[in-house]
């Protein structure tokens, strides 16, 4: 089998959301800003081919489906709020690998933003035990 994070990609850097984000208890009673880079494998010949939107993965979609979730999420790490859109990703788009970045500005004195960047692939889906549901 080949590696699914080899070939053409599509991605969607800059996505900015807010939700409820942090552990400290100030943290869980405000709203905060998360800030997503996703990448994802998609064999763009045929779109470009064709120059059919239809024959492509429809990346309005998913920035509007991430965006959803991130916005009614309610998690303590950024860790986890990766890991579920990543799961999300992989559950409901087709895709075989997902690659997330998920930044919290302003969480570390000093320093721009802090976040977390992982990878996940259809394998992971088997042994995440229930897909993601919304968490409101």
């Amino acid at each position: 089998m080949s590696d699914p994070r080899a070939g053409d990609r599509i991605f969607l850097h800059g996505l900015t959301a807010e939700c409820i984000i942090g552990f400290i208890d100030w943290e869980r009673r405000v709203r905060q800003t998360v800030v997503l880079d996703i990448e994802l494998p998609v064999d763009c010949t045929r779109a470009a081919t064709s120059d059919e939107v239809a024959a492509t993965l429809d990346y309005k979609r998913v920035a509007k489906r991430v965006l959803a979730y991130v916005a009614a999420s309610e998690f303590k790490l950024v860790e986890t709020l990766a890991h579920r859109v990543a799961l999300l990703i992989l559950e409901e788009f087709a895709v075989d690998w997902v690659r997330i970045s998920l930044n919290k500005p302003g969480a570390v004195r000093h320093s721009r933003d802090v976040g977390v960047v992982i990878e996940r692939t259809r394998a992971d889906l088997a042994s995440a035990g229930p897909p993601p549901a919304d968490r409101t």
